[in-house]
């Protein structure tokens, strides 16, 4: 038992690169301790006990903070919005590209709230290819998304602070797999209109590929050096010189 034991730990810390889904089930089942929700405070003042009532105050919590739902005039603004998507240089969802996405899909994820396994879709790929890529660009052009994909699998988890105050949570939500393959499609469309039109500078490091907080710091070391090294006068803040130095 001890050297099968030794062997699947072995096998487990190989392929965790193919395969972290089974990894990390293995790492939480020799916790000794696990992390739930405890008490909760609602807004009148009495501790939450029950798991029901933590879900509900937790949800609401969640809600707050999204902005609200569209307006009647927004949902008529539908077809607007469509025709002008249409006149617009945006890039369409080819059929190929959601093929090789779906070939693409990495079998150990968790299926979302729809049931529909990754591996389904893998095997599957030649023939929902063409409905997917009619249901993404349809999404695309009209600012709309299935309401099957707004559905979540939400797990709180706890940050910082008093673990009774639900405003230390944050959510983290399990989607459907086709609602992230289209998220992942529109990003990359995104990027690439931003790229070849040039609406963000080269000095922004923070939403552009290939670029972190580390590569705006040296930049921005390399900046100061140079005036240094040229005689010019340099003063940084206290804030600035404190952000430096943690950073």
């Amino acid at each position: 038992m001890r050297k099968a034991k030794v062997h699947l730990e072995l096998n487990l810390a190989r392929n965790v690169k193919d395969n972290k889904k089974d990894f990390f089930k293995y790492i939480s089942s020799k916790q000794k301790t696990r992390e739930n929700v405890r008490l909760l405070l609602n807004e009148v003042g009495p501790l939450v006990m029950e798991d029901t009532e933590k879900a509900v105050l937790l949800n609401a919590f969640f809600a707050s903070v999204f902005s609200a739902k569209a307006g009647p005039q927004e949902s008529q603004a539908l077809g607007v919005r469509e025709e002008a998507c249409r006149k617009a240089d945006l890039p369409l969802v080819k059929e190929d590209c959601v093929r090789d996405r779906l070939g693409d899909l990495d079998l150990h994820k968790f299926m979302g709230p729809d049931g529909m396994h990754p591996r389904v879709l893998r095997e599957l790929a030649v023939v929902i290819a063409e409905p997917l890529s009619i249901i993404f660009e349809r999404s695309w052009r009209t600012g709309e998304i299935p309401k099957d994909w707004r559905k979540a699998n939400v797990t709180p988890i706890f940050k910082k602070g008093k673990k009774e105050d639900p405003g230390n949570y944050r959510p983290v939500s399990l989607t459907s797999i086709p609602g992230k393959m289209m998220e992942q499609h529109i990003l990359e469309g995104i990027f690439k209109q931003v790229e070849e039109k040039k609406f963000i500078r080269s000095s922004q490091h923070g939403i552009t590929k290939g670029k972190t907080s580390l590569t705006n710091l040296t930049a921005f070391h390399d900046g100061i050096t140079g005036w240094v090294d040229e005689g010019r006068a340099v003063k940084l803040s206290t804030s600035t010189s404190a952000r430096l130095l943690t950073s």
